[in-house]
């Protein structure tokens, strides 16, 4: 498991490094389903990204490189491990429209806190929904 894991980050850091690299506008990354916990710090630097998908992966934390991207509009963190979203800065992101949390076991605080501060649209599932058989 921890091999896989490796090699998942592993992945993930070239893929965000060629994108850096090539000086490419990307405007989506694709890293569903890859055993992830983290993202790599260079995602950082991924200025013009417009949606990231990171569904089915192992995230406990909401990764907070994240609320610095200043063209992101799509989050997807499907099916994850989080309890905890940093709702506030979240609701100061210029360009954010849609974020996914569903199957993601959320805290009853995310729940109440969220709806009245932020302007985009945030989905969760019903407390203690399970995610359909793959």
């Amino acid at each position: 498991m921890l091999k896989k894991m490796g090699e998942a980050v592993a992945r993930v850091a070239r893929k965000v490094n060629e994108t850096v690299e090539s000086g490419s506008d990307t405007l989506e990354l694709r890293l569903e389903g890859n055993f992830l916990h983290r993202l790599p710090n260079e995602v950082s630097t991924l200025q013009h990204l417009k949606a990231i998908d990171l569904s089915r992966n192992q995230f406990r934390d909401f990764p907070e490189q994240l609320t610095t991207l200043p063209a992101l509009e799509t989050i997807n963190l499907e099916e994850n491990d989080i309890v905890d979203v940093p709702v506030e800065k979240l609701a100061t992101m210029p360009a954010l429209r849609s974020v996914n949390l569903r199957f993601n076991p959320l805290s009853p605080e995310v729940r109440v806190i969220a709806p009245p501060l932020i302007k985009f649209d945030m989905l969760v599932s019903p407390e203690g929904a399970r995610p359909p058989p793959p």
